[in-house]
């Protein structure tokens, strides 16, 4: 997840989504995860307090600083770089990931924050304003 001050995504030339301040999310879903991980990890997010307040402490979350969530599925997240050619074995196929990817962005849109996104499995072009930079691996474990 990247904190930005401005991302989009565009497939075949036409942006698709885009948002100002907010997350830039990458989600990588994994075989074997469940409903209740994404669910989970979409609460992790909302609230995490990663954007400075009045003092410059990362001390304030999305809804504190009225964010938006760009969400971009990224089954690459997941690859085995053991060899040169990198194998995605441990990625979850699309029947798996899809239904939790959306998962997610209902989750994140229930907790009230506009959410874009892109297109599950399309090739994307991804633009983004790192803010900080503020960059931040985040899992359930």
């Amino acid at each position: 997840m990247t904190r930005v001050s401005s991302a989009s995504v565009e497939i075949s030339n036409q942006v698709t989504g885009s948002i100002d301040k907010g997350f830039l999310v990458l989600l990588g879903i994994k075989k074997g995860d469940t409903e209740e991980d994404a669910i989970k990890l979409a609460n992790k997010v909302c609230t995490l307090r990663i954007f400075e307040d009045q003092n410059g402490k990362m001390n304030l979350d999305l809804g504190a600083v009225g964010g938006s969530l760009l969400i971009i599925s990224q089954f690459t997240l997941y690859a085995n770089t053991k060899s040169r050619r990198p194998g995605f074995t441990d990625a979850a196929a699309p029947q798996e990931a899809i239904p939790l990817y959306e998962l997610f962005i209902e989750t994140c849109k229930k907790a009230g924050f506009p959410v874009q996104t892109g297109t599950f499995g399309a090739m994307m072009t991804i633009k983004s304003v790192n803010e900080g930079p503020v960059t931040i691996i985040i899992n359930n474990e």
